[in-house]
Parts: structure tokens; C-alpha cells; sequence
């Protein structure tokens, strides 16, 4: 097994097998049930709801007490193959005043191929449509036939919004600077690229790119600590990191890799787990627990939550409760493993509770708060 990498403290690895072993006791409620494979949710303010998003095209308003609309109207048509389809929902940071919803989609091209695009439209005051849907952003060249899009996007409340973007299983695309894939890339609010992009100007790169050598980022979060943008994303067989993503950094896919092929063997590009001129990841996982969704618990609602980071777990169908110090993991549990459900998404509520997505074709949506006791 090759060294954790020099971030990581190896007193830390011990207290991942202690606390892995004691999975949490939570409080489920399960809110809405036949949601076929959602993706992402965001809260509507003063209590209007939430929006959620399924990957085969479709964006609704979960209501309490009246559950699940019918389809939302001026929706943009996306290209629903693989791991394709609708993907992230974020509301403006103005979205008091805007009413913009941010949508992030996989977009298809003329030779059967895709990329991830981005756009957003104004919500209509009766919550049925989105008006004047406006796409402000587009990964190409469109290399995927159905895998890693990415798509998470992220604000961080300086004007700019991050996306994340996967390498559409092209893994050199990650270390092109000609090219979107395997990038997080910078905007303005209006889909404009800022002027203090790290790589403004330089011939050959693109304006957007914000950092690069990402593999297929699942998860993406302002860490309300710092302000720091964090990302998580899939390793091959093994290999799933988290990284804070910094300026014109290279995060290594596919040169660097603490992962293999899914054949088992090396992956070709790889030159080991470190390499010069890449950076680490804060976290990794030996074996890939498929990570996705990911937020930052900051409110006071449950106290033994502050502080925490949590994940979805695909692969092990769980959800991830990682205990910080800074920017280093300190121990680990897995939550609701007991259901045996693929979570692709977790978000904190505006009441303090962790509201959360099951991947399947009869997805769910879970309302958590940690047990007494």
C-alpha cells in the first residue's frame, strides 16, 4: 500500500479505522418517494421548498405538505445517455431580487457526442416555469459518450461561480489547456470570464480554466470557514480525493494518481501517487467509496454536526461524516448504511437538518438529524 500523502497525518489514518468502525445512529425521514435517479436539490427561500433535478431531464418543487409538482416549464433539452442528463441546481446569490436559477446539463453535439453546459433562467413568481433560459457556458470541444461530466457548481460570494468539470473519460483532456475537460472553471455571475483568471491572456488557454487535472468532480462546496472553494472527485479503482482548488494549480489526472484501472492494472499516463509540479490531495481513499455530493455543516442547529463535512457515497451506498481540523481530515463514519442506497447528493437545510438524494430509479428524499443518545 503506498504512503498516504505528506498532508495527510499518519496519526489521522488511525483514527479513520477507529471511527469507521462506529457507524452514527441517525433520525430519517423520508420526504418524497419514485424519484427517478435525482442529482441535486437547492432550497427556495421563506419556505417556498425546494427544487430538485432528475437526471432524465426533469426539474421540480418539493413542497411540504404538498409534495412533488409536475415538471417545471422552460427546462433546456438535455442529452440523457450514461451518466448524462440534468444535473446540478443553484440559486443565485441574488436570487431575491433575480429569481436566476443556475442549471448545469449535459448538451449534445452533432456526432453523437456531449459536453457539459451551463445556463440559467428566471423563476416565474407562480414556481412553474423558468423564463428566458439563457446557456452562458460550454465544455468543448464535446468529447463524451456518456461519461464524466462533473457538473457541481458552486458560488463564492465575491461575484464568481465555480463549475466543475470531468474529463468525459478522455483522461489526457485533464492536462490540455486548450481544452474544458478534466477543469474548474471561473465566471462571473453573468457568464462572463473574470479579468484576474490565472490564465488570462496566455496563448492557446482557455480564459475559464481556474485549475486543472481533475479526473470527474462529484462534489463542490465553499468551505464558510474560510471561503476556500473544496472539490471531491472520483479516483479510477481507488484513488477518490478531495482537493481545494488554488489558481492555475494542476491537481495531477492522469499523471498523478493514488489509484489504478478498473482492469487492474496502471494507469498508462501515471508516473506514481506524487508526482512534481501536481499537487496532493488533501484526502484520499485507498478504495473508492465513489463519492458525490458535499456540503459544509455550519449552522448551530446540532451542535455535534458543526464543523463536519459530509459526502455521498455511491458505491457504498452510505453517507460520509468526515471530522476536520483545518484543512485535514481527522476521522471518518459512514451514516445510513443500513439502507443500502447510492446518495447523490447532501445539502444543509435552512432549519439545520441534512436533506439528502438516493441514486436509483426509485430515488428518495431524506430529511436527517443525528439521534439522541
Amino acid at each position: 500500500m503506498p504512503p498516504f500523502p505528506s498532508r495527510t497525518l499518519i496519526a489521522a489514518a488511525l483514527l479513520f479505522s477507529a471511527s469507521y468502525a462506529l457507524a452514527a445512529k441517525t433520525n430519517v425521514e423520508v420526504l418524497q418517494t419514485n424519484l427517478p435517479h435525482p442529482w441535486a436539490l437547492d432550497f427556495l427561500p421563506d419556505n417556498q421548498g425546494m427544487l430538485i433535478t432528475l437526471r432524465g431531464g426533469e426539474l421540480h418543487l418539493w413542497q411540504q405538505g404538498k409534495g412533488l409538482s409536475a415538471p417545471i416549464g422552460g427546462v433546456p433539452v438535455v442529452w440523457a445517455h450514461g451518466q448524462g442528463g440534468l444535473l446540478d441546481v443553484v440559486l443565485a446569490p441574488d436570487f431575491a431580487s433575480s429569481r436566476r436559477v443556475w442549471l448545469s446539463f449535459a448538451e449534445g453535439g452533432s456526432d453523437n457526442k456531449a459536453g457539459t453546459a451551463v445556463g440559467y433562467g428566471t423563476l416565474s413568481r407562480d414556481l412553474k416555469r423558468l423564463e428566458n433560459f439563457k446557456v452562458v457556458f460550454r465544455q468543448t470541444p464535446k468529447l463524451s459518450t456518456g461519461n464524466h461530466f462533473g457538473g457541481r457548481m458552486a458560488f463564492d460570494g465575491q461575484g464568481h461561480v465555480f463549475i466543475a468539470l470531468g474529463e468525459n473519460n478522455e483522461r489526457a483532456t485533464a492536462q490540455d489547456l486548450d481544452k474544458l475537460q478534466g477543469k474548474v472553471v471561473r465566471l462571473n455571475a453573468d457568464g462572463s470570464v473574470p479579468q484576474d483568471n490565472p490564465f488570462i491572456g496566455k496563448p492557446g488557454v482557455r480564459p475559464e480554466i481556474w485549475s486543472y487535472g481533475h479526473r470527474n468532480p462529484q462534489g463542490l462546496a465553499i468551505n464558510p470557514a474560510n471561503g476556500e472553494l473544496w472539490l471531491n472527485e472520483h479516483g479510477p479503482k481507488g484513488g477518490d480525493e478531495i482537493n481545494i482548488p488554488a489558481a492555475g494549480k494542476n491537481y495531477g489526472w492522469p499523471l498523478a494518481t493514488w489509484g489504478i484501472n478498473y482492469s487492474g492494472l496502471k494507469i498508462p499516463e501515471a508516473k506514481g501517487g506524487e508526482v512534481e509540479g501536481t499537487e496532493q490531495p488533501i484526502h484520499y481513499w485507498k478504495v473508492s467509496p465513489a463519492i458525490s455530493g458535499m456540503a459544509f455543516y455550519s449552522t448551530d442547529t446540532f451542535p455535534q454536526w458543526k464543523g463536519k463535512l459530509f459526502i455521498g457515497a455511491l458505491k457504498e451506498k452510505n453517507l460520509i461524516e468526515l471530522t476536520l481540523d483545518g484543512d485535514k481530515v481527522t476521522a471518518e463514519q459512514r451514516l445510513l448504511g443500513d439502507r443500502k442506497k447510492r446518495i447523490r447528493d447532501v445539502r444543509v437545510g435552512p432549519d439545520g437538518y441534512l436533506y439528502v438524494l438516493t441514486d436509483e430509479s426509485d430515488g428518495e428524499l431524506l430529511k436527517i438529524s443525528p439521534a439522541e443518545g
